[in-house]
């Protein structure tokens, strides 16, 4: 039965590697068809109606009828879509939707998830990804084990028809029989919503299976092998699965826990990166040794990019695949299957590689900490402030913050150093309710928070008087267009200010 079955993973994957080096050569034409299929499958849609889509037959007339979205612009049609009409950003109705960390308008963002986008999208890149590694592994056993997956919770709304939940939840939910059997955890407590006890319900179920490879996000990948090194009272993850051999990561940066990872193994297994969020599967690492990310082009998604340098301007430059510059940060632009139009989706790449197209992930358009999956955005930070000062009777004169990475045993925190013009009543008190007004503003924040089950509580510091002034003279950017970076996903600025402050 083995044999049978690999030999029809073999052939699968040597179809779609065919198919794949198709779209490597002819990149540019796959991607106006891909516009074209979407502007003829909502030209009747209420979206489609208002911008005229069944007049578009060039990228040209789709850049001047349709505007760029931001998720708040579009939010109205959202809400609309989950109360249950129909026809409005894509034929019939829409069902599922991902949540997502928040806006500035609400705690959390709802990203529509059609059928299409779940099969021609999602599940094809699942397949992809595994097609790729086999193709650059063909001594590969992974196909006779288990991929263990480690997917969020799954939710049905009260008030509305629809369902949502963490996109790794949706998408666990919605798994052909054939891919659930080969996955473990099992689907029922793969999405419990209760982390304390979900936990050692996966541990239970995971420790005595076949586990060939590992799916998730880094840093709660890393909080389960670790209580599985530690119920079971070992110090590497191949005792329990001596065939483990690749980890596909995801949704945050891999470099702050290359180490930690090398660290649980005795041998060398393989990471695979990939870029895949709410809104659609958009790349994945296609050799064994570079990090670099292949674009993936027949998902359903056309995408455009507007250069980091004029994203603010009012007349950003927007181009399209054909023409793209090597070496440059674009803020990325996606039109999809899932109903979203022109839609800014607050990432940055950087293209290192046009034969065929590569990427690498270099960002968010706005100062943020992600390196636990938690997406804080300034709006997050400068709210929450605000409520801390007020309640402490404290002014805030300046402010930075950014990660401490997981190391060893011990969980990830945030860390501020807060320049105070008048200091707050109790110093503990001001990071209670910072760290209380965060989990409130920001959902996904608070699910790390959550029983301290990847942050334990955030680290804040006061900072001398003038230290900011002091720090950004010794960087040479007083005065100008210089600003101080507020938020950041490593601890460049936060180490500098710490050793000017003499806490490091």
């Amino acid at each position: 039965m083995k044999g049978i079955t690999n030999s029809l993973i073999q052939w699968y994957v040597r179809k779609r590697v065919k198919q794949m080096q198709f779209f490597f050569e002819n990149p540019i034409d796959i991607q106006k068809n891909v516009l074209s299929k979407l502007l003829k499958a909502a030209k009747d849609t209420e979206y489609g109606k208002k911008y005229k889509f069944n007049d578009i037959i060039s990228y040209r007339e789709f850049k001047d009828q349709v505007p760029l979205v931001y998720y708040e612009d579009f939010e109205p049609y959202i809400t609309r879509s989950r109360k249950g009409e129909k026809n409005l950003i894509w034929p019939g109705s829409i069902e599922w939707y991902a949540k997502s960390s928040g806006t500035t308008n609400a705690k959390s963002k709802f990203i529509p998830i059609t059928k299409s986008s779940l099969n021609d999208c999602h599940y094809k890149a699942g397949k992809d990804l595994f097609s790729i590694y086999a193709y650059n592994n063909p001594e590969t056993k992974i196909f006779n084990c288990k991929n263990l997956r480690l997917g969020g919770t799954r939710e049905d709304y009260e008030d509305f028809n629809s369902k949502y939940g963490d996109l790794s939840a949706v998408l666990i939910d919605n798994l052909p029989f054939w891919a659930e059997w080969k996955s473990t955890p099992n689907k029922q407590v793969s999405l419990l919503k209760d982390w304390e006890i979900k936990m050692p319900a996966i541990i239970n179920q995971v420790v005595n299976q076949n586990v060939g490879s590992l799916t998730g996000v880094p840093s709660w990948m890393m909080v389960l092998l670790r209580n599985i090194l530690e119920n079971n009272h070992i110090k590497y993850i191949d005792e329990i699965w001596p065939n483990l051999e690749c980890f596909f990561h995801g949704g945050i940066s891999f470099t702050p826990y290359v180490e930690q990872y090398k660290n649980i193994f005795k041998k060398s297994i393989n990471y695979y990166e990939i870029y895949n969020a709410s809104e659609g599967y958009f790349a994945m690492q296609d050799t064994n040794s570079s990090k670099d990310m292949i674009l993936m082009l027949d998902y359903g998604i056309f995408y455009e990019f507007i250069p980091m340098d004029e994203f603010y301007s009012e007349n950003p430059t927007i181009v399209c695949l054909e023409d793209i510059q090597l070496n440059i940060n674009y803020a990325l632009v996606i039109s999809t299957n899932g109903g979203l139009w022109r839609y800014i989706i607050g990432d940055t790449v950087r293209f290192v590689s046009k034969k065929p197209y590569r990427i690498k992930v270099t960002g968010r358009t706005k100062f943020y900490i992600n390196a636990f999956g938690e997406e804080l955005m300034v709006e997050n930070a400068e709210q929450a402030l605000k409520v801390a000062q007020d309640k402490t009777k404290a002014i805030i004169s300046e402010y930075t913050a950014g990660p401490v990475f997981m190391d060893g045993k011990e969980k990830g925190a945030h860390e501020w150093v807060i320049e105070f013009e008048c200091q707050p009543d109790s110093m503990e008190e001001f990071t209670r309710i910072l760290d209380l007004e965060l989990q409130k503003l920001n959902s996904d924040y608070e699910a790390k928070r959550y029983n301290n089950m990847t942050l334990n509580p955030p680290k804040v510091h006061s900072a001398k008087k003038n230290l900011f002034y002091e720090w950004m003279k010794l960087r040479g950017k007083l005065g100008g267009q210089n600003k101080i970076p507020r938020l950041a996903n490593d601890r460049e600025y936060l180490n500098a200010l710490l050793e000017m402050n003499n806490e490091l």
